[in-house]
């Protein structure tokens, strides 16, 4: 039997085991199932767009709709939850999951794929424990958890940054996808930063100004790795701002923490070669 300690900010083993292995399996055998894309098109006034369909883009949705059930699942166990105020921790569960399945479906199965399989399977972990801890702000693990889904929330938005820009996708397909996840990532960030305060109005300015980098990122001869990381500057930033300006702890110096990553994310974009 566990002690309350263990069960206040661990979720049961067996569960989270059983939900982890689950969706893992799922991209597992994902690359020896073989059918066939389905193509469509959506045409527009002056314009024709062409969407293909494949079987891991539609693993991808149904492991994110089973990463939030699943979070859902896990937190039956915490009492402090009532009604639907569960709904904020299915959030970054749901995108992470479904943001690997990009680089999973674009490379081949070899060490790489591999690598890429591994880390996503530790995020995971991370995630559902961490979402798990957050539920409750006396936990003792509260801080630490919440610098967890802060970092992995940006290290999901530059995975899925640079597996996008990897694949090739055209920008019709580019711009949305980095939209709605920095915007969630936006929500999620500033949500824990301000004590359970949605900031709906930040999510879209900052999707929408991040989508302008997208757009003037798309069609230079840029690297996967050092597009994520261009990008990544201007949404760390925008987010750090929103969070200091919500808190009103916008004093003298408040700029140079985000300016020196960003500076940092930037020489790095541009310096780096792979």
């Amino acid at each position: 039997m566990q002690s309350n300690d263990t069960s206040s900010h661990l979720p049961k083993t067996n569960q989270l085991s059983v939900l982890v292995a689950v969706i893992l399996l799922a991209y597992a055998v994902t690359p020896f199932i073989k059918i066939p894309e389905q193509g469509f098109s959506l045409p527009l006034p002056g314009v024709v767009f062409d969407f293909k369909l494949d079987f891991s883009t539609i693993v991808s949705f149904l492991v994110a709709a089973l990463a939030a059930f699943g979070m859902d699942w896990l937190l039956k166990s915490r009492p402090e939850l009532e009604g639907g105020e569960a709904v904020q921790h299915l959030i970054l569960p749901a995108l992470l999951a479904w943001m690997i399945g990009f680089p999973l479906r674009t490379l081949e199965v070899g060490i790489q794929w591999w690598a890429v399989f591994t880390l996503g399977g530790l995020l995971l972990i991370i995630v559902f424990i961490a979402e798990y801890v957050v539920v409750d702000f006396s936990d003792r693990f509260y801080a630490l958890a919440t610098s967890a889904l802060v970092a992995v929330s940006f290290a999901a938005f530059l995975f899925l940054s640079v597996a996008v820009r990897a694949a090739g996708f055209r920008l019709y397909v580019v711009l949305p996808v980095l939209f709605v996840s920095i915007g969630l990532v936006s929500l999620r960030t500033l949500y824990l930063r301000l004590d359970r305060r949605w900031r709906f109005t930040w999510a879209i300015l900052i999707g929408l100004v991040v989508g302008q980098f997208t757009i003037g990122f798309h069609y230079l001869p840029v690297a996967p790795l050092n597009y994520g990381l261009l990008l990544l500057g201007p949404a760390y930033v925008l987010i750090s701002f929103a969070g200091q300006y919500e808190e009103k702890q916008y004093q003298q110096w408040f700029w140079i923490e985000p300016a020196l990553v960003f500076l940092t994310l930037w020489m790095l974009g541009l310096t780096i070669k792979l």
